[in-house]
């Protein structure tokens, strides 16, 4: 029979398992860290590039994150077709530098590639943007005052639909994004090879970051939805248009991911169906390590994620002679959420929620 003492005693089991959990972890991460570095197998302008090359990638992840957690802000919905947003935008990058590139403008010199890939990503925002407004319109609003399983589920269902809808009309062949040369340029010689599209990629990600926490928090539409994300019943009786405000919500959530995807495929110079998925849960898993429905939070947790996945392998792994330790960046990177979310469940920077009103 069930009794308190049994209840204790799983709670005892379970916390002895966490801290056990806990103290494993941080061995290895410290003991491991200490014989890497002790064993000087790579040099500073190794760690540097590693550094780059998780900036780059957390810079990616953030913005696909900001999409998520914006969502999650106004809805209390963790959107699980985000992930196929960016990969809609990946695929509209794509089909945009095709074309530009048959014109000769892709690869006419700097200014013309600067110009190309400004419309690629315009292209992306539009086709991403499109997407989402008919998901939220077709597969949320219904739902909007349903018990929470019921979106979840939906997302899932939407998210397993864009996918194989994708499939369907592109085949689950892989489609390359044209050469750009130039992008594979060094940006600044010297001690660390940062390469141009590096330099495009974590300065793409900057302006669109601080654009987007400047509108939040400096304009009209902004404060609506921080008003709406506080409370929808009242922020609608004060005059805001709360469907509006979800719908740009989500809009600009879905411009974030296409811009995503174009720079991701520049980097990856790939897109496929299933492109969305692996970034899509990296960004979630951001999102929550910065604290879900933080702006600020979904920025810093990607760029955490992505340095991580990057040096953490070869820092926490080499020394203890593990074999391909970079196979691994997914294990170093949910452990990391799992320990974050054990010391701070509210993440880094704390999880954002209304607070509710007597």
């Amino acid at each position: 029979m069930y009794t308190r003492r049994t209840e204790r005693l799983i709670d005892f089991a379970i916390g002895a398992f966490l801290w056990g959990f806990r103290i494993v972890v941080v061995l290895v991460v410290v003991i491991g860290s200490i014989l890497t570095l002790a064993a000087g197998q790579f040099s500073l302008a190794n760690w540097l590039r590693l550094m780059v090359d998780g900036l780059t990638l957390g810079s990616v992840y953030a913005l696909i994150a900001l999409g998520y957690t914006m969502v999650y802000g106004i809805l209390r919905m963790i959107n699980f077709a985000h992930g196929e947003i960016f990969m809609s935008g990946a695929f509209g990058g794509y089909f945009a530098a095709v074309f530009l590139n048959g014109a000769g403008i892709l690869n006419g010199g700097p200014l013309l590639t600067f110009l190309a890939i400004v419309v690629m990503i315009l292209a992306a925002m539009a086709v991403s943007t499109t997407l989402a407004l008919l998901v939220e319109r077709i597969a949320y609003r219904p739902l909007r005052n349903a018990p929470r399983l019921v979106p979840l589920i939906t997302a899932i269902g939407a998210s397993f639909f864009l996918q194989y809808s994708f499939r369907g009309f592109f085949g689950p062949g892989i489609y390359a994004y044209p050469s750009v040369p130039i992008l594979q340029g060094e940006l600044l010689p010297g001690l660390v090879r940062v390469r141009v599209i590096d330099g495009l990629v974590v300065g793409a990600a900057i302006v669109m970051m601080l654009g987007l926490y400047l509108f939040v928090t400096r304009t009209r539409v902004g404060t609506a939805m921080r008003a709406v994300s506080e409370d929808k019943e009242t922020a609608a009786l004060m005059g805001i248009n709360v469907d509006r405000i979800i719908v740009t919500t989500f809009a600009i959530g879905a411009m974030m991911a296409g811009a995503a995807g174009v720079l991701y495929g520049l980097m990856f110079t790939q897109v496929y169906f299933f492109t969305g998925f692996i970034p899509g849960l990296k960004a979630f898993t951001s999102a929550v390590l910065g604290g879900i429905g933080n702006i600020p939070g979904a920025m810093l947790g990607g760029l955490f994620l992505g340095v991580t996945e990057s040096i953490g392998p070869i820092l926490f792994l080499s020394g203890l002679n593990v074999p391909s330790p970079n196979q691994l960046k997914d294990v170093i990177a949910f452990t990391m959420l799992v320990l974050i979310l054990i010391f701070r469940p509210s993440g880094i920077l704390g999880e954002r929620l209304a607070a509710k009103r007597a």
